[in-house]
This record gives structure tokens, C-alpha cells and sequence, in this order.
């Protein structure tokens, strides 16, 4: 069976190598070598990990600390420990929990890199791809939280998902992985289609979504 995100990892990583470590991402004002030191502090460093999610001073100091200290080792390690993965004692060694935890990271942070460059194009993505990132979109609606609208996902073949409930609906058409990298926050370079009032559409355009 194909492993996705091992697959993306993959593919993030020869992306990486190919940018070098001072490239624009999309995550703020990361450059790849700050992308990087992100991936390898959330698989090696659960002492730091959660400062990722918690929204706890004393905790993102620390992670940030962590971050800076893996960030200065030379990119072609830092690289190489991105695709190496997790220690083996890590639960996501085993295939459907890394599938389960890390297809969409890797596929979304894959992006970030692809589509921060000048002249980017969407990937033709293979069927089990777009299948695997359809499951997850079951999984996002935590990351519409700060939408102010109501969101309704739609995916070309006419499945419906409400992500968000709200008065004013905007629905969001696009492939699965559109879809996803539009919940985490990439608004202006997913390739979706907005259908709602004008108001509702340019305020879930303008909206913080995503982690």
C-alpha cells in the first residue's frame, strides 16, 4: 500500500534541497530553513512540541528556543532529518498512524514552499492523494474557527460538508486538496470558487484561519 505521506515527505524534502534554506514560505515570515527546524522539532522534540498548538507563552518561548537551536545545524542535516522522520520509538513509525498524522502536514508544508515562488502551478495530483485529503476534511473544521462566516465545502464530484455553521453560508468549491489548503489559512492561493454574498465571501477571504 502506498504510504501519501511518506510520499509528500518525500517530495518536501527534494523541494527544500532544490529552494536552499533562504527561500519564502508561506508560513509568515518563515524561510525553508525556519520550516524545516519546525518539522523537526514536532517528530524529535515532544518536550517542545507543544508549544506548537498551545497558545502558552512560557511554552512558545521554549519551542521557539528549540526551533532556533535545530534551525542552525547545517541544511543539508537539518534537510536529512526531515526526511529521516521520527525516532523509532515514535507511534507515526507505524504506516496508518503516520498516514493518519502526517499526509496532510506534509502535503500542506509542501505547498507552503511550491507556492511561496514566483510562476508556482497547481500539481495534477494522483486519485489516492486527493482521496486521502478528502477523508481529512472531515478532521479541519477546527481550523475554520475563526471564520466569521459559515462555511460549506464542496468538492467537484458534489459532496457537501458543512465546516462551519453560521447565518451568512459561503460555500467553497474545490478539489479535496484545495479545500484543505484553504482551512489552513492559504485563502489567496488555493484554487477554489466562492459562492455567497459579497460581504460574507471577502470576510472568510480575509478571515485567520487555520492552527
Amino acid at each position: 500500500m502506498t504510504n501519501r505521506a511518506q510520499l509528500e515527505r518525500g517530495l518536501l524534502c527534494d523541494e527544500l534541497l532544490e529552494r536552499g534554506p533562504d527561500a519564502a514560505t508561506l508560513c509568515g515570515s518563515w524561510t525553508t530553513r525556519d520550516l524545516a527546524a519546525h518539522l523537526v522539532l514536532r517528530e524529535r522534540r515532544p518536550d517542545a512540541a507543544a508549544g506548537i498548538v498551545l497558545h502558552q507563552a512560557a511554552l512558545a518561548r521554549y519551542s521557539e528556543k528549540v526551533r532556533a537551536r535545530i534551525a542552525a545545524r547545517p541544511w543539508p542535516e537539518l534537510v536529512d532529518a526531515v526526511r529521516t522522520g521520527p525516532p523509532c520509538w515514535s507511534p507515526t513509525r507505524i504506516g496508518a498512524i503516520d498516514e493518519l498524522a502526517n499526509t496532510v502536514e506534509f502535503f500542506v508544508h509542501h505547498e507552503d514552499v511550491r507556492r511561496a515562488q514566483p510562476a508556482w502551478t497547481a500539481r495534477q495530483l494522483d486519485e489516492g492523494l486527493e482521496a486521502a485529503l478528502a477523508k481529512a476534511l472531515g478532521r479541519m473544521k477546527l481550523l475554520l474557527r475563526g471564520a466569521p462566516v459559515g462555511v460549506r465545502f464542496c468538492t467537484p464530484d458534489g459532496t457537501e460538508l458543512v465546516a462551519r455553521t453560521g447565518a451568512d453560508i459561503v460555500t467553497v468549491t474545490g478539489r479535496p486538496s484545495e479545500l484543505i489548503l484553504f482551512a489552513f489559512g492559504r485563502q489567496a492561493v488555493s484554487e477554489v470558487e466562492l459562492r455567497g454574498a459579497a460581504s460574507a465571501v471577502q470576510s472568510l477571504k480575509d478571515a485567520a484561519l487555520g492552527i
